[in-house]
């Protein structure tokens, strides 16, 4: 009776066992929020029995941080353009196999080729274009406040009902572009300059944000808000109060991109999705929903006119807009950009 029992258990258990089957891989995704549509990852999680998990970021200076912590367990990142030089040099991304994604040389748009700071693609697989700029209620400002200029932030009337990216090139780099000069600038004398203008902006705000902007402009709560196209014209489509401008002194045009962290657990399941990402019809699904341009050519061709007028620029817009550079070859310039926020974030 005893022996008929073991088995019976054994028996059972093995059974518990079958039944679970194994596990799904996971693959980790680490992001902007809103960043990925849930049609399109639910579309990959089935065609590739997986699931697939998205942690996020607000700013590329967060998310290196992070990493350079120790945080691992990340497959796909996407960070700015600027930052993946550094990524590299400090082996936390590795080279893409592009034998295994076809589709991102086969459909890229070549009319984003000046926007990249790889063309080559070593190690990035461009995602999204994002351009930042300014947020603001229509039915709030004042005819005279300059919307359409960075100089908006020096009006007293506005005080408290603003609010800046809490993001190091972002913010320095606003300032340094409402003066005349590059955001990009490697000249001390202007970066000082551009920590005093910044200083002057923050008595106005009512704080550095990067998430909260959002819905605090839609909601009236704030009448202007630093940000990034995407975010706001997700706002734009459902609130027709909200409106956005790129000022007229110039703007970041930023390419946030697909990157394989060296750690990944699941390398190849992340090449899979980048190729996934490629394809016209998802490339498509997924402007529709971020509300950003995909360089991927025949999705953009197949874009709503109303919305592609919302999200792609002119030739004569993107003239005025600047790509972020690395310093990573010259720490001297970093360690300038670094000291020149902390004295931001010190300052009265």
């Amino acid at each position: 009776m005893k022996n008929v029992k073991s088995l019976a258990g054994a028996a059972l258990a093995l059974g518990m066992i079958a039944g679970c089957g194994p596990s799904k891989p996971e693959l980790h995704i680490y992001t902007w929020s809103d960043y990925v549509d849930e049609d399109v990852k639910s579309k990959f999680e089935e065609e590739n029995n997986c699931k697939v998990v998205i942690d996020t970021f607000d700013s590329n200076e967060a998310m290196y941080a992070k990493l350079q912590a120790g945080s691992t367990g990340y497959d796909i990142i996407t960070p700015s353009s600027y930052q993946i030089p550094l990524m590299a040099k400090n082996k936390m991304i590795i080279p893409l196999d592009h034998s295994k994604i076809p589709n991102v040389k086969k459909n890229f748009d070549a009319a984003f080729a000046n926007s990249i700071l790889d063309p080559s693609f070593t190690y990035n697989a461009p995602y999204m274009v994002t351009y930042t700029g300014i947020a603001y209620r229509k039915d709030k400002i004042a005819k005279d406040v300059p919307v359409d200029s960075w100089k908006i932030y020096e009006t007293a009337a506005l005080k408290g009902r603003m609010s800046l990216l809490s993001d190091m090139r972002e913010t320095i780099g606003a300032a340094l572009k409402s003066l005349g000069y590059s955001l990009n600038s490697e000249k001390k004398e202007e970066l000082d300059k551009a920590v005093e203008v910044v200083i002057g902006w923050k008595k106005n705000i009512a704080k550095f944000d990067n998430e909260q902007y959002k819905t605090a402009v839609a909601a009236g709560e704030w009448f202007v808000g630093h940000g990034y196209s995407s975010d706001v014209t997700q706002i734009m489509l459902e609130d027709d109060k909200v409106g956005f401008s790129l000022p007229k002194e110039g703007f970041t045009i930023a390419f946030d991109e697909m990157v394989i962290a060296a750690d990944a657990p699941q390398k190849e399941l992340a090449h899979k999705f980048i190729d996934f990402m490629y394809r016209p019809e998802m490339a498509k699904a997924n402007m529709e929903s971020v509300c950003a341009p995909m360089p991927v050519k025949a999705a953009l061709e197949a874009l709503k006119p109303e919305l592609k007028a919302l999200i792609v620029k002119d030739a004569d817009t993107i003239k005025r807009g600047e790509v972020l550079r690395d310093f990573d070859d010259k720490p001297e310039v970093r360690k300038m950009y670094i000291e020149a926020w902390d004295k931001i974030k010190a300052g009265e």
